[in-house]
C-alpha cells in the first residue's frame, strides 16, 4: 500500500492494484475543475490521465470524467459546442460501444452529456436565476452503476454544489421513463436548489455506464478540504467504485 500525501494532513492510504487503472480527465476552454478531478482519481487510487478537447483518441484509458466548469465560456448553450469537440467523438462511440466505457459527467460535463445526447433531457438555468454555490445532501437512489457501486442505495451523502444551469428538465414520458427503469441515480434531500424536475440531481444510461450528476464530488475527498460531514470525503466514492469495477474489485 503507497502514500498520497494530503494538502494539508496525513497521507492516504493507495491500494496498489488500482494504480494500473487509468481514468482520463477531459479539459475544454473554460473548464474548471480539470486538476480536482485528477486529484480525485489518484487520492482514490487510480491514475489520471489528461485528455485534450481536440484530441482524437482516448489513450486506452479505462474510463472518462467530463470535469465542471464553463466550457466556451456556455457561450452559446451549457456544453453545446462543447459536444462537437473532436474526442466527444471518441467518446460517444466509446461509451455505446459493446466495451460500454464508463463516463462521468459532473456540473458542465453533465450538461455536455445532454447535449451529446449520452443522457436524456436538457439543462436549464436555475429556477431562481441565480448562481448558487453550497453543501448540498444527495440520496443515493442507484448504486449498480459503475460509479456508484461503493454507496448504499438509500444513503445520504453531503458534497458541494455550485451552478447556475443546474435545473434538469426533461419531458413526462422521459421522466418517467427513468423513475421505471431506475436510472434517477441522485436526488436532492432537503432542498431542490434549482428547480430540477423530481428533485432529480443525477441519472444515467440505460446501460448505466453513462452517469451525469450536478453537484461536485470531487470537491468532497479529503478530510478537511470539504463539507463538515462525514470528514469531508463524501465523493470519494465515485472514483473507488469505478476503479474497483475496472480491476474487478480488492484484491
Amino acid at each position: 500500500m503507497t502514500e498520497l500525501p494530503l494538502i494539508g494532513g496525513a497521507p492516504v492510504a493507495v491500494e496498489p492494484h488500482l494504480v494500473g487503472a487509468k481514468i482520463g480527465v477531459v479539459t475544454f476552454p473554460g473548464t474548471l475543475d480539470d486538476r480536482d478531478a485528477a486529484r480525485a482519481v489518484r487520492l482514490a487510487g487510480g491514475t489520471a490521465v489528461a485528455l485534450w478537447h481536440a484530441d482524437t483518441h482516448l489513450a486506452d484509458v479505462d474510463a472518462v470524467v467530463i470535469p465542471g466548469g464553463f466550457s466556451y465560456g456556455d457561450y452559446l448553450r451549457a456544453g453545446a459546442i462543447s459536444r462537437f469537440a473532436p474526442l466527444m467523438s471518441r467518446i460517444i462511440d466509446a461509451a455505446n460501444s459493446d466495451a460500454k466505457l464508463p463516463v462521468l459527467g459532473i456540473c458542465n460535463g453533465f450538461q455536455i452529456l445532454t447535449e451529446s445526447h449520452l443522457l436524456p433531457g436538457s439543462m436549464i438555468k436555475n429556477d431562481h436565476l441565480k448562481f448558487l454555490c453550497r453543501d448540498q445532501v444527495l440520496r443515493v437512489e442507484n448504486n449498480n452503476t459503475p460509479w456508484t457501486s461503493d454507496y448504499q442505495a438509500g444513503e445520504e451523502i453531503t458534497v458541494p454544489l455550485k451552478n447556475q444551469d443546474g435545473q434538469y428538465i426533461a419531458n413526462d414520458k422521459t421522466l418517467d421513463a427513468l423513475e421505471a427503469e431506475g436510472r434517477v441515480v441522485f436526488r436532492y434531500v432537503g432542498w431542490n436548489p434549482n428547480g430540477s424536475r423530481r428533485d432529480i440531481a443525477g441519472i444515467s444510461n440505460a446501460a448505466g455506464n453513462v452517469v451525469g450528476l450536478m453537484p461536485h464530488p470531487e470537491h468532497a475527498v479529503e478530510p478537511g478540504f470539504g463539507p463538515e460531514s462525514n470528514a469531508g470525503t463524501d465523493g470519494l466514492g465515485f472514483f473507488t467504485s469505478v476503479l474497483n469495477k475496472i480491476v474487478g474489485g480488492a484484491q
